[in-house]
């Protein structure tokens, strides 16, 4: 218990000493946290060894939670108003992207399975990133604010045919080393079973969203006890990110859709508020456990190819960035904000290259 409170106050002593910093000299507070996460870690200071990955996963939670309040926000017409930048742009800066970068992955010598795997994953941008940027720079409600929130939005839909292409790709041969992959309620069904499992788990929250939820929050708020209610905003979330794990999705996703399930319900602003001081303290929790995480060694033995491969990757995204903006009628300045502020990788590369290595993509 004592090693808890320990890592705790490490924790939260970082993030409340370097985010103010961070702030101060105008680098944002996702940098902060990023920057709290190497000092503490054990490159540097050591305070978070091992325990760090574990304390990662747990704060991935965070990126769910903040994908719920994402769906919160958009109502259906308003997802019928962004339909142009969202299948638009972000379909044309997705199939470009990972047509580049598959391309420059080839030419090193790997199979095509893995060029398209890294392709795929590395054409995807960082939501929590690029949205905490945003809001804090007052960005969300200009073009480059808008036309990027609509990429985002496409990349994170996206992520789960790339979940369901990534099994497909498998190289014969290569994989983990004791072939062990996560075990789910429908890993032991046949493909058709577990297609028919997803489909039922993504109609469930969507039929729950819209006709069980309601008259449960109904309910609830008639008690009037504020902390009951912001109970339920958490059980939902934890419901769906555990239903969507079972059935090998990502619990993001599930969030997201009942996000927007529930956008139009006379109870968002409440979810949102009750949710927001959760999102923002796990998100600030990732950022940093992603910092401590970060393999100096790896970086010292070869810092030409990393950062080579760096630079191309930042380069190739702000060119086809840089290109759609201007097809899209964008002018220089909001381009210029709009191809740099997603021309970073993903926090869901994460969990997709541990999937593809899982699955023998890699």
């Amino acid at each position: 218990m004592s090693d808890l409170f320990v890592q705790a106050f490490v924790y939260l002593l970082a993030a409340v000493v370097a985010v103010p910093v961070a702030k101060r000299l105008g680098l944002g507070s996702v940098l902060g946290y990023l920057i709290a996460g190497v000092i503490i870690g054990p490159f540097v200071f050591g305070f978070v060894t091992t325990e760090g990955e574990d304390v990662l996963h747990f704060a991935e939670f965070g990126v769910v939670m903040m994908l719920f309040v994402i769906g919160l926000e958009l109502q259906p017409e308003k997802l019928w108003r962004l339909r142009l930048p969202i299948l638009g742009m972000g379909g044309t800066q997705v199939l470009v992207t990972t047509i580049l970068i598959a391309a420059a992955t080839l030419v090193f010598g790997f199979s095509w399975q893995t060029a398209l795997a890294v392709g795929l994953i590395l054409a995807l941008s960082s939501t929590a990133i690029v949205l905490q940027t945003f809001q804090e720079k007052d960005l969300m409600k200009t073009e480059a604010g808008q036309n990027g929130f609509s990429v985002l939005l496409f990349q994170d839909i996206a992520v789960i045919p790339i979940i369901a292409l990534l099994p497909l790709l498998a190289v014969s041969g290569v994989g983990d080393s004791d072939g062990h992959s996560d075990e789910t309620l429908v890993s032991e069904l046949p493909a058709w079973g577990q297609g028919l499992a997803v489909l039922g788990a993504i109609a469930a929250v969507l039929v729950g969203g819209r006709y069980l939820l309601r008259p449960v929050f109904r309910f609830i708020a008639s008690a009037g006890v504020r902390e009951v209610f912001t109970a339920a905003a958490l059980l939902i979330v934890v419901g769906i990110a555990l239903l969507m794990t079972e059935v090998g999705l990502s619990p993001a996703l599930g969030a997201f859709i009942a996000g927007v399930v529930l956008a139009d319900s006379e109870y968002r602003h409440e979810l949102e508020g009750d949710i927001e001081p959760f999102k923002g303290l796990l998100l600030g929790l990732f950022f940093i456990s992603v910092g401590a995480q970060m393999d100096f060694d790896v970086i010292a033995s070869k810092p030409f190819v990393v950062a080579g491969v760096v630079v191309g990757l930042v380069a190739v995204k702000i060119a086809v960035l840089w290109a759609i903006g201007f097809r899209f009628g964008m002018g220089f300045d909001q381009r210029t904000i709009f191809a740099f502020s997603l021309a970073q990788g993903g926090e869901f590369a994460f969990v997709l290259f541990s999937l593809s290595e899982q699955e023998g993509v890699l």
